[in-house]
């Protein structure tokens, strides 16, 4: 692979919420690796292959989707569309994570069918990425009937999630603890499905089927429509230490009454953003960035923290080497500005003004998978690639 240098950056967000704002103009990528993070002085231009001018616009960590529902391949079954993992990427999503298979067609539900379902789909998913998109994909969707024994081959085979709870027949708190303890007990991220009956087959999950169950998320605590009131879910914020998550297939006026709540309890570090589509409200490629800009449009987060919980916060949770730009990690960046006619002047501002920003330039490992949203509306300053 070619050596990569991005240069002339505006605003370096890193992804870190602890820090969210990096002093430095320049990223040298090796191999698909960012090995140094600074000053175009401190670099050798003429050794880069390929050089992104970035022309004083943002660079942030390539943004990670908390909450999709693939099957298997591009499409969606649910809304019958092709290609929606690769318009996402025009979104500046680098990463996606599956919250479970649900749609697929005849869905097997017994112990035996569930397990082949999510081998297959993580197995698949490793090797297949759809428009340069990484897809964590083949999350376990829990069926009575499943033993301890099950989720330590699923462990082994590579699967390494949970779906929501509630997607399949275990659904109460008595039967669904011991499952996510042997879930845990084995290196998975446990997801549970929080709120109101957003499709047929869902169900309604409150304060006390949560904290029966113990999951690592709170998924969408901002519903679809919700059942966990605003006194729920701020006792979630401030009496546990769950991963809370926003979607932009829920309830607006909750997510921003979120934001707020997570501010006051100082639980910044514990929020992930998601899409949670294909749904009932369709296909959204631009789901997370309208998230990011209603946080910091209409809640006390700043733009930069808003792109650290999609980005930084998600990886940590799952232990990603990536959503933060430092040495060392996988070189998935977004290049972004303020969108033609927004009173932003950068990318934050027009996330704080509640506009969605410019996609410019996607890169996954080092390499240009897009260069000039389909989808954003186009930049005010369009970055430079020189080969």
């Amino acid at each position: 692979m070619s050596n990569v240098l991005l240069k002339n950056i505006g605003t370096l967000v890193s992804g870190d919420i602890e820090e969210p704002l990096l002093k430095a103009d320049a990223i040298w990528i090796e191999d698909g690796v960012i090995r140094n993070v600074g000053t175009l002085k401190g670099m050798d231009e003429k050794a880069a292959q390929v050089v992104v001018d970035c022309a004083g616009t943002t660079v942030t960590p390539g943004l990670i989707d908390s909450h999709i529902h693939p099957v298997l391949g591009d499409f969606t079954p649910r809304q019958k569309q092709l290609g929606f993992l690769e318009s996402e990427v025009h979104g500046g999503i680098t990463t996606a994570i599956s919250a479970g298979e649900v749609h697929l067609p005849g869905r097997p539900k017994d112990p035996a069918g569930t397990k082949a379902l999510a081998v297959l789909a993580a197995k698949a998913f490793a090797s297949f990425r759809p428009g340069g998109m990484k897809v964590m994909g083949g999350s376990l969707i829990l069926e009575k009937g499943l033993v301890e024994k099950d989720f330590e081959e699923l462990a082994r085979e590579g699967v390494r999630v949970v779906g929501e709870i509630g997607l399949g027949s275990v659904k109460s708190p008595e039967d669904a603890a011991p499952m996510v303890k042997w879930a845990k007990k084995n290196g998975m991220v446990v997801m549970m499905h929080t709120g109101g009956t957003s499709i047929p087959g869902s169900t309604t999950v409150g304060l006390k089927e949560v904290l029966g169950a113990d999951p690592s998320i709170v998924s969408h605590i901002n519903g679809g429509p919700t059942a966990c009131s605003i006194e729920e879910a701020e006792k979630l914020i401030s009496q546990t230490t769950m991963a809370i998550e926003l979607v932009h297939c829920g309830n607006m006026k909750t997510a921003v009454e979120i934001g707020s709540l997570v501010v006051k309890h100082k639980a910044l570090h514990r929020v992930i953003i998601g899409n949670d589509a294909p749904s009932g409200t369709g296909v959204v490629p631009l789901g997370v960035l309208r998230v990011l800009s209603l946080l910091a449009g209409m809640t006390p987060i700043k733009p930069e923290q808003a792109v650290c919980m999609a980005t930084g916060n998600t990886a940590k949770l799952y232990n990603l080497n990536r959503g933060v730009i430092a040495e060392g990690k996988e070189a998935d960046l977004v290049v972004m500005d303020a969108p033609m006619g927004s009173v932003g002047n950068d990318a934050l501002s027009a996330l704080a003004a509640g506009d969605v920003p410019a996609v410019s330039t996607v890169l996954v490992d080092g390499k240009i998978v897009v260069n000039i949203s389909r989808n954003t509306p186009p930049p005010v300053r369009k970055p430079t690639v020189i080969k």
